[in-house]
């Protein structure tokens, strides 16, 4: 090197270009200020390429080499900002002109139709077939509530008269939603956590509170699915056990369709043959007075439980690859089943009764307001927004998979799977009724008793009745097993998103969740688990999940803003939605749900259980527990507000401004055949920050 040539000090620089994209508007400089900073970050050297500064290759070694420095926060923004850049290993920084290169390698990827983008980051999964999603989301949203709630709603509120409000509310209420999660997940590849600073940063909380929705259901869910494997074990004998009233748990007032009963005999005492089965031996619910005193566990639940766990384990253990194949199984066997039940249900004597007053209409219900808010309700736990779900499974599609044609899809298979089923289960009321000679009215239940006393009394009467009776509990669990398995993948994703120590370890951590499902769940499972599964089941999920989506509706379409989420969909699909979407998504959606929460408050009336009341205490815990998943949401507000420096001005800014994505930063030459401005037309981006590096 030449002793006649100048030192040239390291420029300034405006912009940080990664490949030709801008990656953010951070400047250097060697003033005094930049040593009073406590943490520095060395992030690469400077390598001149340009002989900046020089006229001779004799003073290519003039240039200042000290390395480039950036305050630890800007770095951890810059890191945030592009999904492809590297989190371990060399990134090194070169000199072009005025500005600062950093330079890394990854794949890019073919343009697209819409807007080229990234598909994924190198270490996310996408689906190894479409199918895969589609059984999967299709698998989440049709769970045991369409075979033992959406038919005794209809019943309930008029019949076929109820498919008025219910198909509205479809197309106002439940599609709008299931279309706009999806989309979200799909654009911005990430769960119910990560997804926040990409929207609107404030707003985290619901992520947290998605999470812990998702826990108290994977805790009392899963034992109704194990109830199913008990009595699909039970069921394979050359009898089923719940026949007869011959065994030693039915009691003097058993009465059993199978053997047959002289009605004029039956009694208001009188008990099937069934539910005595399914109270005495299943549960043996008579050995606990209550919700004070839910007894010892009992050995025979906890095992079919645990079961239940070891599958839901190595479904998910892999991740989608795991996943994705289960689902071929447990998404596609119930159809088989109640495509086979409903051949056999109305071959039935009395089958043609049960199904006409499943769809003769009662034009005059309309006019109950009950009736509409029973339709929103059933729509909207039916296809399941709010459970993060719909976000996690959505993440691993390609960026430019058709969203919008996989909600008109999914969509209309649940509430076409929610009919069948109604078709299935009345036929066999119909029967029921006949051979009791009583009427249907008197046989329709909600929930648990449907499916667990009711329909196993009709199949114990029917010729084959174990074949029958496995098939049918074979069918429970893989509907059970489906929904299970998108709640805690949505947990899972979630926290893997933004821990790569949980994404490498995902095995370890997806046992963790499993483990701490049953440990939870283990309660459940004793004598008087009948009690703390009804405190869950009304507390856990339903008016926490009502107000987490109408938070989610306000954050997306008022702090991010419909337009620019629109803007998101037409880069994806290649057009934008339509004014009908856009208005769900602004004003109905979000008025639907706040009524819906509002009145889920108002009219609750305390817990009960059969003819047991609740005590006032338990009634305080299921709020509680109600309230633990919704303070998330303010109580991350108030801890953004803290702890982001600026003032309340500044704070603000910084608390609903999200994260730029990728196709959001000017693009130069990352795609083949795109034009290469020079660094003097790159826009710097945070041109507001207060104290840029």
């Amino acid at each position: 090197m030449s002793t006649n040539c100048p030192r040239v000090p390291p420029p300034s620089y405006d912009n940080i270009i990664a490949n030709g994209d801008v990656m953010g508007g951070y400047k250097t400089d060697d003033s005094e200020e930049e040593k009073d900073v406590e943490k520095i970050v060395t992030i690469g050297t400077i390598r001149d390429e340009s002989n900046h500064g020089t006229e001779s290759p004799t003073c290519h070694d003039s240039v200042d080499r000290s390395p480039i420095v950036f305050r630890s926060r800007d770095f951890d923004e810059l890191q945030t900002t592009d999904p492809l850049l590297p989190r371990n290993g060399d990134i090194e920084l070169s000199l072009k002109g005025d500005s600062a290169i950093v330079t890394y390698e990854y794949d890019l990827p073919r343009p697209s139709r819409a807007q080229g983008t990234p598909e994924a980051s190198p270490e996310r999964e996408t689906w190894g077939k479409k199918l895969d999603f589609l059984l999967s989301v299709i698998g989440f949203a049709v769970d045991l509530g369409n075979v033992w709630r959406f038919p005794y709603i209809c019943f309930k509120n008029g019949g076929g008269a109820f498919l008025v409000p219910y198909f509205l509310m479809l197309i106002f209420l439940g599609l709008p939603l299931f279309y706009m999660e999806l989309a979200l997940g799909q654009y911005h590849k990430c769960g119910a956590l990560k997804i926040w600073a990409n929207l609107c940063p404030m707003f985290t909380g619901v992520g947290f509170a998605i999470c812990l929705v998702a826990t108290y259901v994977g805790m009392y869910y899963n034992t109704i699915i194990a109830w199913a494997v008990f009595y699909m074990f039970a069921s394979f004998r050359s009898e089923v056990p719940w026949s007869r009233c011959n065994n030693e748990w039915n009691s003097p007032d058993c009465i059993s369709a199978a053997d047959g009963f002289n009605r004029s005999l039956v009694t208001n005492n009188s008990v099937p043959a069934a539910l005595e089965y399914f109270r005495n031996y299943v549960l043996e619910f008579h050995r606990s007075p209550g919700i004070g005193d839910i007894g010892a566990v009992k050995p025979t639940l906890c095992l079919c439980l645990l079961a239940v766990m070891v599958i839901i384990y190595f479904s998910l253990w892999r991740g989608i690859k795991s996943s994705g194949k289960a689902v071929w199984i447990t998404a596609t066997v119930p159809y088989i089943v109640l495509l086979v039940l409903l051949v056999r249900g109305c071959m039935l004597p009395g089958a043609k009764d049960g199904i006409r007053y499943y769809v003769t209409p009662q034009w005059e219900r309309l006019l109950d307001i009950a009736v509409w808010l029973d339709a929103a309700a059933q729509i909207f736990f039916s296809l399941g927004p709010g459970f993060g779900t719909l976000l996690a499974l959505s993440s691993y599609n390609k960026f430019n998979n058709n969203c919008y044609m996989d909600a008109m899809v999914t969509a209309s298979i649940n509430c076409f799977t929610s009919l069948l089923a109604g078709f299935v289960v009345f036929a066999v009321l119909g029967y029921m009724a006949h051979i009791q000679n009583s009427n249907v009215e008197a046989l329709a239940l909600q929930g648990p008793g449907l499916v667990f006393f009711v329909y196993p009394e009709a199949i114990a009467t029917l010729d084959l009745s174990v074949f029958w009776a496995i098939i049918f509990f074979v069918l429970l669990i893989t509907l059970g097993l489906d929904s299970t398995f998108g709640g805690l993948e949505s947990v899972i994703t979630a926290f893997c998103d933004i821990s790569p120590t949980l994404a490498k370890r995902r095995e370890l951590f997806v046992l963790a969740v499993v483990v701490y499902c049953f440990l939870g769940g283990i309660p459940t499972t004793t004598y008087g688990g009948q009690y703390v599964i009804t405190l869950m089941d009304t507390h856990a999920a339903p008016v926490a999940l009502i107000f987490i989506c109408f938070i989610e509706a306000i954050a997306v379409n008022w702090f991010y803003g419909v337009q620019r989420f629109s803007n998101d969909i037409e880069r994806m699909l290649g057009f934008q939605p339509g004014l009908y979407w856009k208005v769900c998504w602004v004003a109905i959606c979000p008025s639907f749900l706040f009524i819906l929460f509002v009145l889920s408050i108002v009219a609750y009336s305390g817990l009960t259980l059969e003819n047991y009341v609740f005590p006032t205490w338990a009634e305080v815990v299921g709020w509680l527990i109600t309230c633990s998943s919704l303070v998330c949401i303010p109580a991350y507000i108030v801890y953004m507000f803290i702890t982001v420096p600026g003032n309340v001005k500044q704070k603000l800014e910084k608390m609903i401004k999200p994260l730029p994505h990728p196709l959001d930063l000017p693009r130069h030459g990352a795609l083949s055949g795109m034009e290469q401005p020079t660094p003097t037309d790159v826009t710097t981006i945070n041109e507001s920050r207060d104290d840029p590096v």
